[in-house]
């Protein structure tokens, strides 16, 4: 999909809300970019902080920052000047401790997505308030045992998710195998999504690129532009990928290489499962083996058709007549270079637990919850769970501690909504007989799916979302109180 110029999307801006469809985060004038999306560095990875004795504590301050970015320097949002922020690196049954610093001029907060922590107090409290100038110490006290694997950090202050997370702040969280995976290497690749100015100013979205969810103009792999990487041929690694976008989908595929797939999410197979492709919603994870061979290979992102505003009809490529966001050309995002001769086999990588199965497990109860968009609210579009929007002064959901509830999530709108769950994850019903465990559930548009959740271990309220940001923080977000 081509995108159009700052200047053309305020032209539409009076044509109507179907006229402007195409806009996404309105680009600079075509022709002045100066930010080059195949720069081509050498890939870098954020710095790793580790726990020791069982504890890490960490200071993270949210900041703005000049960065190096695509040839140029931008002004992004940044933990520790850092775009992403440093990696967090523990052990099941690890205590971590973040001092939260906001030096921003608005509100900020912390969520650890995918941790299965407690919501309450100092926890994953999606609650609390920063403001700026002040400090707040959250502590998370990881279960003895928690699911390896990638988890990620990120700002979850209402109203202000998407911008936040879309101006740079995010940072990766790695939960240790309790038996090692033996490789060559591991990667760490954070893959986000930014749109700048000639200046290196991040762009705000069009009401239109809200509404859709907006998809910058440059796709990054720890900050950078199509960073390269180089290993040697037969080697075993480990790449951990994290989609960090705020909508965009990443439909990925690394050809002439050979992948197998540990898990997704908290996810995780008995035995790594060959792949070609993986499609990750915004906030979903990826632990991937990658068996060299020689040759350059590229990693890319394929078109991926999350749906659109249902407002046109008979024009061809477009679900519903309308053209959604996602719909284009293929993306690179990174480049491996596989040379010499190959390397000495590893050894085989150990055998995982089956994971738990609710198929086998009583249902305590069950609820469906609607995810809609209709006329009305900011910008002419409503976006709610059950007809409600947002509101943390109420209770959307009572649930018992130690419940197993299924959960029938129904996607009555045009656009797919990927459901994210904090501190619990979610076993997708309708599968295959492995089971299959996400903290986001991906609804395609005008479709249903089912989870069962178990209620382990903590009480309190947290929140239940659409992860496209910009939907959450239009009012597509419930609370849940486990009590």
């Amino acid at each position: 999909m081509r995108p159009i110029s700052r200047r053309r999307a305020l032209q539409l801006g009076g044509v109507g809300l179907a006229a402007t469809v195409l806009g996404g985060c309105a680009p600079p004038t075509p022709g002045r970019l100066r930010f080059d999306p195949t720069v081509g560095e050498a890939l870098t990875e954020p710095p790793v902080l580790r726990s020791s004795s069982g504890v890490l504590q960490v200071r993270l301050e949210a900041t703005e920052a000049r960065v190096p970015l695509a040839g140029g320097d931008a002004t992004t949002l940044a933990f520790n000047g850092g775009l992403p922020g440093p990696t967090l690196h523990v052990q099941p049954g690890d205590r971590l401790e973040i001092d939260l610093v906001n030096r921003l001029a608005e509100p900020t907060n912390l969520h650890v997505h995918g941790l299965h922590v407690s919501p309450q107090g100092n926890g994953d409290n999606t609650f609390v308030v920063v403001e700026p100038g002040a400090t707040f110490g959250y502590e998370h006290q990881l279960p003895a045992d928690h699911p390896p694997g990638v988890y990620w950090y990120h700002p979850h202050h209402h109203g202000l998710v998407a911008d936040q997370i879309f101006g740079g702040l995010y940072g990766a969280i790695l939960v240790g195998d309790p038996t090692p995976v033996p490789v060559t290497r591991e990667r760490l690749l954070v893959v986000s999504d930014i749109s700048l100015d000639d200046d290196g100013q991040v762009l705000p979205p069009s009401p239109m690129a809200q509404m859709m969810g907006r998809e910058g103009e440059l796709v990054l792999v720890n900050g950078q532009a199509t960073p390269s990487m180089q290993a040697a041929s037969g080697e075993r690694e480990r790449w951990r990928i994290i989609n960090a976008c705020t909508a965009r989908y990443l439909r990925l595929r690394l050809d002439g290489q050979q992948l197998q797939l540990l898990g997704v999410d908290s996810g995780r197979s008995v035995t790594p499962q060959d792949v070609d492709e993986l499609v990750l919603a915004t906030g979903n994870r990826a632990d991937l083996l990658v068996t060299t061979v020689a040759g350059t290979s590229e990693l890319r992102t394929l078109p991926y058709d999350r749906g659109g505003m249902g407002m046109m009809t008979g024009m061809p490529g477009m679900r519903d007549g309308t053209p959604g966001p996602g719909v284009g050309e293929p993306l690179a995002l990174a480049t491996l270079e596989v040379t010499g001769s190959p390397a000495p086999p590893l050894a085989p990588v150990p055998t995982r637990p089956s994971p738990r199965d609710l198929r086998t497990e009583t249902v305590t109860a069950r609820r469906e919850l609607t995810f809609a968009m209709g006329m009305g609210g900011p910008g002419g579009m409503s976006f709610t769970i059950d007809g409600k929007q947002f509101d943390p002064d109420r209770i959307d959901q009572t649930v018992r501690p130690g419940a197993v509830e299924e959960w029938t999530l129904v996607n009555t709108s045009p656009m797919d909504h990927p459901m994210h769950l904090h501190v619990w994850p979610m076993q997708l019903l309708d599968t295959a007989e492995t089971p299959t465990w996400r903290d986001v559930v991906d609804i395609p548009a005008r479709s249903t799916v089912r989870v069962r959740i178990a209620f382990d271990d903590y009480t309190g309220r947290t929140v239940y979302h659409c992860h496209i940001l910009d939907h959450e923080d239009r009012g597509m977000m419930g609370v849940l109180n486990t009590a």
